[in-house]
């Protein structure tokens, strides 16, 4: 399923907090049962429980070794995956390519057009999920069921094979997640089309798109008789989706004096729809309202304090709902617990440690602003790159850099690396201490249990179910490693990366899949490699910006990639597909989506005017490319400075580099204190790697964007949640659903009737995209003369 992944700086801790932690566990199984069902979802929490008992810290992983031919080793499994199949069932039917196909391409074309606006929000594949079961239903009554057969051929196919099925269901998700899970690659194409200004072949780019999202499926089926059908790598994430696809098909009754699911997500989605022209078109202003700057219009500390886009964000607050939900996540969908720990995480850095700092005068940090995505050079000004790169060789010029600066951060952006640094090595100790004996165990269960007795689930895909030959996923990754040779060597070596550097990259992502894949199977956590990536091709190859970002990019997501189709592959497991259809599916699914992705964005980076360039785009123009500034400005930091220059002593921020020794030594306290005390069971719901992580999204996040998302967030799984469970089972993840659909449609229709013409909104204060804290930007160091600001 989708995986969250912070693009803009390269760090990615955890999924966590990005699993939609849903109620409906309870509703397929607590109707059944009064005991209670501990689903470990591998942080601290559990995923369901009865409603009469109170919430508890994750309990441990219950493993059984049983005789009985319907057990499963997993209690979890258990509890939730029925050892029951109807093979009769049709799968890949016409519903199922209509409505897979229509959800990959409008997930696909949604999510990279909002890609590039200032609120970016991102559209999950459960939308589509709850919009296709009504989809799927309506079709199943209204289409014929005469059979048609193919001209030619033995084919035959039905419009309506009968009702609407659950493997038809499950098959139309997974294509709406390729369509919800981004192309990391487009990335590259954007900041050398728009921020560095140079040509790429449209054909090149294309082929980087295509090849780093499927290279992905080579690893997976190297490991996948490990990862998928080993009982013991059973992917917690997956008990998740399969509750929710058996909630969705039970009997939905319509409450006395209520609203089916169908008719309150299309109530939320009209006033969603209705609504967002207020803050899309005729007040953007509203997106981040900054109340201490509309009192202190003339004066920096206030609007430091207060921006929400540009300070700390103190008494700033938010209309629009899609700032709610843009770059972190939908705040509705995440655990309580997780929100705590990413708010207390987010206090630390952004009252704490950034004040401290920055009125400290660390690192020169009064130079600058106080938080900003942009680099400097030691005078406060934006660094001039063309002044450091080779025009013709697109490379680091030594000569030009030794006679400018060395490169500068504002602190935030600074400190971003640190905890970067921290939350990996505190990710790698959390898991040890919080996950090695249950990882361990299950691991030398699963070596032995390779070619021993089959769990009910595998027995009954083995003898239902054709399984997909391994020569499928070989020929897959000798032709896209061919493709990927020609993608970096061909077209004039525009992306930089010799044929070594993608022979390491894949040698990187090979050898790290089975043991990350192992921890994620097991715990839910995934350990990311952008760090890795960067940094070793930082300082292998260093002063190539292209090739930084292209090395990472293979490297990193086509392991990320290999673990989602192992997590989409053991989820069509539980839920008996048959996985030559799943395979078809998978397979389609990412081409088109990956040419979708690339569809949009090629066509708006060649027909928006000055489209990610805020000194030039109209005013209340949303078209400013948040995340991908900081993917530029990321690959100034890694490819052409380089990790030599940045993190050494020969840079600024070598101290950083303690941040790898503080992260993994950080959990270790939290850890004995839940020992020592076990009866405090709070103590058990701390997550360091979450509160080190917190802030990773900023930038491109802003203050007003984690205060809004805390305040949802509490709000909805901490009170309605406690108070009202009721409700919040049946309707809270409808709702976000719908919000986020409403949001979608209406900033598209706007687009094509108005903004594509050049039609703006009335000319006035409020249609300013900005949150009007033009001095929180400001430096406050003596002599640093910016435009708009005073000198001190």
């Amino acid at each position: 399923m989708h995986l969250y992944i912070n693009k803009q700086i390269g760090i990615h801790i955890s999924n966590i907090y990005h699993i939609p932690i849903i109620i409906l566990f309870y509703l397929i199984v607590g109707k059944k049962k009064k005991k209670k069902l501990p689903m470990a979802d591998g942080n601290g929490e559990e995923a369901f429980r009865t409603s009469n008992e109170p919430e508890k810290p994750r309990v441990d992983l219950e493993i059984e070794d049983e005789d009985d031919e319907n057990y499963h080793p997993i209690e979890q499994v258990r509890l939730t995956v029925p050892p029951t199949d109807d093979p009769s069932l049709p799968a890949l039917t016409f519903r199922t390519w209509f409505l897979g196909l229509l959800s990959c391409v409008l997930l696909s074309f949604l999510n990279q057009f909002f890609s590039y606006r200032q609120t970016n929000i991102s559209i999950s594949a459960v939308t589509a999920q709850i919009i296709t079961l009504a989809m799927g239903n309506f079709m199943a009554r209204v289409l014929p069921e005469k059979k048609f057969t193919v001209p030619v051929t033995k084919w035959s196919f039905s419009f309506n094979p009968g009702p609407f099925n659950l493997k038809e269901h499950v098959l139309i998700t997974i294509f709406a997640n390729c369509g919800a899970s981004g192309v990391y690659a487009l990335s590259i194409v954007t900041i050398v089309k728009a921020f560095y200004r140079r040509q790429l072949h449209p054909f090149a780019a294309w082929l980087l798109a295509q090849t780093t999202q499927m290279l992905g499926y080579g690893w997976a089926g190297v490991f996948r008789q490990v990862l998928v059908d080993s009982p013991y790598m059973w992917w917690p994430e997956n008990m998740i989706a399969v509750s929710l696809f058996r909630a969705l098909h039970e009997k939905d009754v319509r409450p006395k004096g209520g609203l089916s699911r169908l008719q309150f997500f299309l109530v939320v989605f009209v006033t969603s729809f209705a609504y967002y022209i207020i803050p899309a078109y005729f007040f953007p202003s509203i997106s981040a309202v900054s109340v201490l700057c509309l009192i202190w219009k003339d004066s920096i500390f206030p609007q430091q304090l207060g921006s929400g886009l540009h300070g700390m964000g103190i008494g700033s607050f938010s209309l629009d709902w899609s700032a709610v939900v843009s770059f972190i996540g939908n705040p509705i969908s995440t655990p309580a617990f997780a929100i705590v720990n990413v708010l207390v995480g987010f206090f630390l850095v952004m009252y704490v440690m950034t004040p401290l700092t920055y009125y400290n005068n660390v690192y020169s940090a009064k130079k600058f602003p106080i938080f900003s995505p942009h680099t400097f050079d030691q005078n406060g000004q934006t660094y001039n790159i063309s002044r450091v790169l080779n025009s013709e060789s697109f490379d680091l010029n030594m000569a030009g850099y030794e006679g400018y600066s060395k490169l500068y951060l504002s602190v935030l952006f600074a400190f971003t690396y640190g905890l970067g640094f921290a939350s990996l090595a505190a990710t790698i100790t959390h898991v040890g201490l919080y996950h090695g004996k249950t990882i361990w165990s299950l691991w030398s269960k699963a070596k032995r249990n390779l070619h021993g007795k089959q769990d009910v689930h595998t027995r009954i895909m083995k003898k239902n179910y054709e399984t997909v030959p391994n020569w499928w996923f070989y020929a897959i990754l000798v032709l896209v490693f061919c493709l990927s040779l020609y993608a970096i060597e061909g077209f004039n070596k525009q992306l930089q990366l010799p044929w070594w550097g993608l022979v390491m990259a894949c040698g990187m992502a090979l050898f790290f899949t089975l043991p990350v894949g192992i921890i994620q199977a097991t715990t839910n956590q995934q350990i990311g490699l952008n760090i890795i990536t960067e940094m070793v091709i930082g300082y292998v190859y260093p002063g190539r910006p292209l090739a930084n970002v292209a090395f990472k990019t293979y490297g990193y997501i086509s392991m990320t990639q290999a673990l989602s189709f192992i997590s989409d592959f053991k989820l069509g497991h539980y839920m008996k597909i048959p996985p030559k259809s799943m395979f078809l599916v998978q397979l389609v699914g990412t081409l088109v989506a990956s040419s979708v992705y690339f569809s949009t964005a090629w066509w708006l980076l060649t027909t928006v005017e000055h489209i990610c360039d805020k000194t030039k785009l109209p005013l209340g123009s949303p078209w400013t490319c948040p995340g991908d500034e900081v993917f530029y400005n990321a690959s100034i930091i890694w490819g052409v400075i380089g990790p030599m220059r940045m993190f050494t002593s020969k840079g600024v921020y070598g101290n950083l580099n303690w941040w790898f020794l503080a992260g993994g030594l950080a959990p270790i306290p939290a850890y004995l204190l839940g020992r020592k005390y076990p009866d405090k069971k709070w103590i058990r719901l701390i997550n360091v790697p979450l509160i080190l992580g917190a802030t990773m999204s900023m930038p491109p996040a802003r203050a007003v964007n984690y205060i809004m998302w805390g305040i949802v967030g509490i709000y909805f799984n901490m009170y309605l949640y406690r108070v009202h469970k009721k409700w919040w089972a049946r309707n809270a993840y409808v709702l976000a659903a719908a919000l986020n659909a409403g949001i979608a449609f209406l900033a598209v229709l706007l687009y094509f009737t108005l903004q594509s013409y050049d039609v703006a909104g009335p000319d006035w204060w409020g249609l300013d995209n900005d949150d009007h804290c033009p001095l929180a930007s400001c430096p406050t160091a003596p002599g640093v003369v910016v435009e708009g600001c005073p000198v001190f």
